[in-house]
């Protein structure tokens, strides 16, 4: 009698190895899609997500490449698109999509797609990917929406594709309904194919290790996760803090108001007391407020433990209906971001009387993003070859100075993305960047210097006229330094004729006119008189800082600037 053969087990060491290649599957998912992406917000500045999931929807991996709030809040969403479509309506071949605000990543410029997997007829888990997509019709990026159905096409959970079939009638409204309609298009195809890629690679792996189904990996990943996040959480001491912050809103301020409750094996945030709706659309779902918050305090408490669905859980967020960081429907969402990203710096307010020399002072928060609608110009004849285009760039101001270093210069935090540049920016339409550096003295002074905001300087070509879709905040609330650290520089805009114009909102730019903007500096941390003088000299040198600072707010003698400037010009080092 021929004896049977033992069942096959696997080892921890085999589990991490396979750990290790779902990071890179979904990494390689997310290159992907970079690389066939039509949208420049894609491309070039990386706003998107990748990840993997299992059978029951818990996210496994996510990609390096991408944003936390599209990542975590992408965590959510597969389990809405599981309620939506129904597990007895899957079938290999199919492709799912939406771009809900409340099911998905927050707005509506954001398009998820959820691909089920199949090894050997079997369904295995999910891909899911999502995108920043320049335009969705409606009013245009931007804030000036009274509701969610001002502000572009909604597309539900539903199938793009059926058995390998794409719905063309949903790709024909697709393309009615958007001022770019290739350009969209061409990004649901991009987020669709990432998918497949991640799926190829996916099965590759299960075929290398012999496994039938994901349901071992997910348990390895999942409980080693849980473990390692609730071992962190259980090294603080209980307890509770508040903490608070006040930025530009659209016509009046938002305060964001949390309390931060440490408790054995988990961590609460509420923000109750927070600001109610805004008018104007500058509201935040709770998924995408719930991501941003959950980063920050992974950040602070468990940097090292990959992001996934159990390392997520033990964070519970919450805040009252109808408050702007839980906007209900039907408001408008569309700059979530603008109120999101603003979100770690209200938690760390509070963490920081947990855990003081952790968290680093306030930064700009918020991208310094703008969309510019360029028309042929309407006050004399245009160029033949005059055509409308819609260009969005992506700009970052400082990050707040840290308890050991400072802060990180035009640099997108919390928010990952990297900023567009020009020759991009410039190459998708008839848009000038006259002018695009570092802010001198932008950066809060203090024991450790916050981050340097910028200048921009924007206009269009010969025969243009345009609109600017702002979408600025620090201008009458700059960043908080922590710990005794300064404040970082506000963010300005004007004509270059001096008009003052908005922080946000729609606003129309003449023929010839170019608009200057300086983007906010991250604050300083600690005492400024416990800088040492070797390191404001270094910036003095650098450019960092202007002599007046050096002298007024660092305590430099003018004999001390001379010589560090004649030095820089001589091209010496320091």
């Amino acid at each position: 009698m021929i004896a049977s053969t033992p069942p096959r087990t696997t080892s921890e060491v085999q589990y991490q190895v396979m750990w290790n290649r779902l990071i890179s599957v979904v990494e390689e998912q997310a290159q992907a899609l970079v690389r066939t992406a039509f949208s420049t917000s894609v491309r070039e500045a990386g706003d998107l997500s990748a990840g993997v999931y299992d059978a029951q929807g818990h996210m496994l991996a996510q990609a390096v490449t991408g944003t936390p709030g599209h990542v975590n809040a992408m965590a959510d969403a597969v389990a809405h698109f599981i309620r939506r479509i129904g597990r007895e309506n899957f079938a290999p071949g199919d492709i799912y999509i939406t771009n809900d605000p409340w099911e998905g990543t927050g707005h509506l410029h954001d398009i998820t797609i959820v691909t089920p997997s199949y090894y050997n007829e079997t369904f295995v888990g999910f891909f899911a990917c999502t995108a920043h997509i320049v335009d969705i019709g409606g009013r245009g990026f931007g804030a000036d929406a009274n509701s969610v159905y001002e502000e572009g096409l909604y597309i539900p959970i539903m199938k793009l594709a059926d058995r390998g079939v794409v719905d063309q009638t949903l790709m024909r409204i697709i393309r009615g309904n958007v001022r770019e309609p290739d350009q969209l298009v061409g990004d649901i195809y991009a987020l669709a194919s990432c998918n497949e890629i991640g799926h190829r690679r996916l099965i590759d792996m299960m075929k290398e290790f012999e496994l039938a189904d994901l349901s071992g990996i997910s348990e390895f990943i999942l409980s080693n996760s849980r473990r390692a996040t609730l071992e962190r959480i259980n090294a603080l001491t209980p307890g509770m803090a508040r903490g608070e912050m006040r930025t530009d809103g659209y016509a009046q301020p938002v305060d964001l108001k949390v309390q931060l409750t440490i408790e054995k094996d988990r961590i609460l945030c509420d923000f109750a007391g927070t600001s109610g709706l805004d008018k104007k659309g500058i509201n935040c779902p709770l998924v995408y407020t719930k991501a941003y918050a959950c980063y920050a305090l992974k950040c602070a408490i468990a940097p090292e433990i990959p992001n996934n669905a159990a390392s997520l859980a033990p964070f519970e967020i919450t805040a009252p209906d109808n408050t702007i960081v839980n906007a209900l429907h039907p408001a408008p969402v569309a700059l979530r971001h603008i109120i999101g990203h603003m979100v770690p710096d209200a938690v760390y307010a509070a963490l920081d009387q947990f855990l003081p020399g952790r968290v680093p002072a306030e930064g700009a928060g918020c991208l310094c993003n703008f969309q510019v609608s360029l028309r042929p110009r309407s006050d004399a004849p245009a160029p033949p070859h005059a055509r409308r285009a819609e260009v969005l760039t992506f700009n970052s101001g400082g990050s707040g100075a840290r308890p050991g270093l400072d802060g990180m210069n035009a640099t997108a935090f919390p928010s990952g993305v990297m900023t567009m540049p020009v020759e991009a920016t410039e190459q998708v339409g008839p848009v000038l960047i006259w002018r695009k550096e570092l802010r001198a003295d932008s950066g809060g002074a203090g024991r450790h210097r916050g981050g340097l905001g910028q200048y921009m300087e924007v206009g269009a070509q010969e025969g243009y006229e345009f609109d600017i879709q702002a979408m600025f905040d620090r201008v009458n609330h700059p960043a908080n330094g922590r710990q005794g650290g300064s404040k970082g520089g506000a963010t300005t805009i004007a004509l270059d004729d001096g008009a003052p114009m908005r922080g946000k909102g729609k606003q129309f730019v003449p023929h010839g006119k170019k608009v200057m903007m300086a983007f906010p500096g991250g604050a300083g941390y600690g005492p400024v008189c416990e800088r040492s003088t070797a390191e404001t000299l270094k910036d003095l040198a650098g450019g960092y800082i202007t002599a007046q600072a050096a002298e007024e707010l660092y305590g430099l003698a003018p004999q001390q600037i001379a010589d560090v400037l004649e030095r820089a010009k001589n091209g010496e080092a320091f």
